[in-house]
């Protein structure tokens, strides 16, 4: 069964609306350390110049940084940033208030420097994507595989010094591109994820069946197609999908079903022409699926879904 190769990591990204906004850039020197707040928001930095020791709350160790690294702060938690061990740490509040010509300054010289900024999701990222990742993230870029994210800071450089004519957007647009790599090699490096379709975007036999579902998910798929699209016995895919997803294909396959049909719910569509887009006979169809899954029918959601904006 020929299947076009659709990416599930794009999908989700897409559904939940990303989006991204830099902050003012970082420089420091001598011996400082920096403590910020949780932040609302998906955190990121990028080290450009120099070394700095990263702690999160919770997080047991120190994460060591260097020039290339990235992170990804995924929960909301206290962090600290600092040249070193020892460092009694500042409040960021006032020193990023004091920012000039976009770049908050502590300590003496500028041995570092990093830019940052946040990620913004809709409202169903946390279930969807966040949950299933650790709460902090470095991808190294030094690694050989991390071309494209180094390519992509680059231009970001590029674009928030030179500030040509729409820099902001570009600078913006490129960070999801970042973002994207920082997951695919947080993914490729074997790293950990909790249950659910990013862990099994990393498991051979599970991930052929998530991106058919993903490219065609209207077919009536039944588990003895996916199991041919994986090249494997129905028993071996349904064991894998439930170790890996958290849950059998063909509920994953509903479950996804939902999400695209809330997601054009709240873009105004119609509710029969969303039915047949994504599998089901009728809108009775879809609204008894709607409801078994949200707790609410798809005109209730949508109305709910208006009243918040």
């Amino acid at each position: 069964m020929s299947v076009q190769h659709v990416d599930p990591l794009e999908d989700v990204l897409a559904l939940v609306g990303t989006t991204s906004r830099f902050s003012v850039s970082f420089e420091a020197g001598g011996d400082w350390a920096v403590a910020f707040e949780a932040p609302p928001a998906v955190k990121f930095n990028a080290v450009r110049r120099g070394h700095a020791v990263l702690t999160v709350d919770g997080v047991p160790e120190p994460i060591a940084l260097g020039p290339g690294d990235c992170f990804l702060l995924v929960q909301p938690r206290l962090f600290v940033l600092a040249s070193g061990p020892g460092v009694t740490p500042q409040p960021a509040g006032p020193i990023f208030e004091a920012a000039e010509n976009g770049v908050a300054r502590t300590g003496a010289g500028g041995d570092f420097f990093s830019i940052g900024g946040r990620f913004d999701f809709g409202d169903r990222a946390r279930e969807l994507l966040l949950d299933a990742l650790p709460p902090v993230i470095r991808v190294p870029g030094s690694a050989p595989t991390a071309a494209t994210l180094r390519w992509a800071l680059d231009q970001i450089d590029t674009e928030l010094r030179d500030r040509p004519l729409g820099a902001s957007l570009v600078a913006e647009h490129l960070a999801v591109v970042m973002l994207i790599h920082m997951l695919r090699l947080h993914l490729a490096g074997g790293a950990g994820t909790g249950p659910g379709w990013l862990s099994g975007l990393s498991d051979p036999v599970v991930a052929p069946a998530l991106r058919a579902m993903h490219a065609r998910p209207a077919e009536p798929w039944t588990v003895a197609d996916l199991a041919r699209v994986a090249a494997v016995s129905r028993s071996t895919l349904a064991a894998r999908f439930r170790q890996s997803v958290g849950r059998g294909p063909l509920d994953y396959l509903t479950d996804w079903r939902i999400e695209l049909a809330a997601g054009r719910l709240r873009r105004g569509d119609g509710v029969a022409s969303i039915a047949r887009s994504v599998g089901y006979s009728s809108e009775s169809a879809l609204s008894n699926a709607f409801k078994r899954v949200t707790g609410s029918s798809p005109r209730d959601y949508r109305r709910r879904y208006e009243l918040s904006r």
